[in-house]
């Protein structure tokens, strides 16, 4: 199949690797052309030590990224997914169908991806992907677990015959909104793990933390219209785990110089790297006051990264907290 895919980012390039593996034909677009030529002559990496096939081509034009596209993933950071659906719409056809990788909620909007996307491009064919998964251990063929959740079964069955291999798994779901809420917010949790770990709690501490999260999760999702059964897939509990555990997590280390008291340092380490979990705090706050839910964990949260109050006040919390 031809597939597309939207970003050259580690987790996009991840997935473009095991779709090669599969035998589809991909091309990848940036907007930067100095990076395309640099791709395209093997002169860059996207994951350090990953030597990028050739037969993987890149390119800075959407329409020669769309020509003959099947399946088009979409892999930006979420806060590029609007320009980018805008761009793309002149050079959609009504036959191609659409996975969103990108995790977050937009700001301003307070809208989840596929939201945000459908703003711009009207489909039936459109499918949002998530679970337990870092960028460098997709590559390294570690066997890994993604929910798919989408309301149409022919884009569900196209998309799990292109990616779904020896060491892919997907899952199939309809809870399109409980899935994204998932991918969302447990890059927040994570940062709250890493304040745990910052502050010098080991593992139990920030199970404690994991689990009572999941019990606001399931009851976020209920309250917006999705399944509560939806955190125990792999987008629930198995990315809250893995995200909420590991150095590997962008999110994760933030919240450990944050728990540190290393406020300067944070502040540059979200100069270098996208730390999706401080952006989506800022949208999903925003989501709750709006829609009057009452979620006390990320309030906390929103005032130890947002108004610097004690992160001590995250123990305090677990403690008490009915």
């Amino acid at each position: 199949m031809n597939v597309t895919v939207i970003g050259t980012g580690a987790f996009g390039y991840a997935i473009a690797k095991m779709l090669y593996k599969n035998g589809n034909n991909i091309i990848m677009w940036t907007h930067n052309k100095e990076e395309v030529d640099l791709l395209q002559k093997g002169k860059k990496e996207i994951i350090p030590g990953q030597k990028i096939p050739k037969d993987i081509k890149f390119t800075n034009n959407y329409e020669e990224a769309l020509k003959d596209a099947e399946i088009v993933f979409i892999m930006v950071a979420a806060k590029y997914v609007g320009d980018v659906a805008a761009n793309m719409k002149p050079f959609i056809n009504d036959k191609m169908h659409f996975c969103i990788g990108s995790k977050g909620i937009e700001q301003g909007s307070c809208k989840f991806v596929h939201q945000v996307f459908n703003d711009y491009i009207k489909t039936k064919y459109i499918s949002v992907i998530s679970g337990p998964s870092f960028a460098i251990d997709v590559v390294n063929n570690e066997p890994i677990g993604f929910a798919i959740a989408s309301k149409s079964f022919k884009t569900k069955s196209k998309i799990k015959k292109a990616l779904t291999s020896d060491t892919i798994k997907l899952r199939n779901s309809t809870d399109i909104i409980g899935i994204e809420i998932c991918g969302s917010i447990k890059n927040v949790i994570a940062v709250a793990s890493g304040i745990l770990n910052g502050l010098g709690y080991n593992e139990s501490t920030r199970s404690f933390l994991i689990v009572e999260s999941m019990h606001d999760i399931k009851e976020l999702i209920r309250v917006l219209g999705g399944k509560k059964k939806t955190i125990l897939s792999f987008a629930g509990i198995g990315d809250l785990l893995l995200t909420c555990t590991s150095e590997k997590s962008r999110n994760y280390s933030y919240g450990i110089l944050i728990g540190k008291g290393k406020k300067d340092q944070a502040n540059k380490y979200l100069e270098t790297n996208t730390v999706e979990g401080y952006y989506t705090l800022k949208s999903i706050y925003t989501l709750l006051r709006r829609k009057r839910i009452k979620m006390p964990v990320i309030d906390l949260i929103y005032k130890i990264i947002m108004k610097d109050a004690d992160p001590n006040l995250l123990v305090d919390f677990l403690i008490k907290k009915k």
